[in-house]
């Protein structure tokens, strides 16, 4: 195999737009010996050129697939007007351990178990159970375009429990990282079997 100069591979890293540090982790190396190799202080082992061009072909492929191959639908979700009571029985049914508030096909909210726990520590339980998702609900997670690439998706769901696919102004799906973690082991062929849903 021909080696690839340190300006090559510097150029292909800045290309797919990772940093040093973003390579050196999906690389299994340390950010010091990306530094050195780029600046050609240091004749890399084959075995780890091998695994930064390994690197390299992993984002790439990432970044061809987009949240449309990937996507759950339709979206298991409770409206603003639902009961506690509605939403832990769904929890239960499903297995969640977080739901989307959908209004009308939009996103305005999200309930978790940890929520919910929450509220039932402070307040007496059957009050919390007769409370509307409406009083009780946090932030709506965020939303993508079915186009987006996975790539942006994986960096969204490092803060975020799941992401929903919006198109024309309604929901439309929704990945979470479980979603994105089995993307990694599948052939591309594959992609667009992912039945889970939202879960723990």
């Amino acid at each position: 195999m021909q080696l690839p100069t340190p300006e090559n591979l510097k150029r292909r890293r800045t290309e797919l737009k990772l940093t040093q540090s973003d390579l050196a982790k999906k690389a299994g190396v340390s950010q010091p010996l990306i530094a050195r190799i780029e600046s050609g202080d240091v004749d890399p082992r084959l075995s780890t050129v091998r695994k930064i061009l390994d690197a390299f072909e992993g984002v790439k492929i990432e970044q061809q697939i987009i949240i449309r191959d990937l996507i759950q639908s339709p979206v298991i979700h409770i409206s603003p007007d639902d009961s506690v009571e509605d939403v832990v029985n769904l929890m239960h049914e499903h297995g969640y351990s977080q739901i989307p508030v959908l209004d009308h096909g939009i996103p305005v909210g999200s309930v978790s178990e940890d929520l919910i726990v929450k509220l039932m520590a402070e307040t007496k339980k059957k009050s919390v159970s007769n409370m509307k998702v409406l009083e009780i609900m946090g932030e709506a997670f965020p939303t993508v375009s079915p186009s987006i690439s996975i790539s942006v998706v994986s960096h969204m769901l490092e803060a975020n429990p799941a992401v929903l696919v919006v198109e024309l102004g309604k929901v439309v799906g929704v990945v979470t990282k479980h979603d994105v973690m089995k993307l990694l082991h599948e052939r591309p062929a594959k992609h667009s079997e992912s039945k889970d849903q939202i879960s723990g």
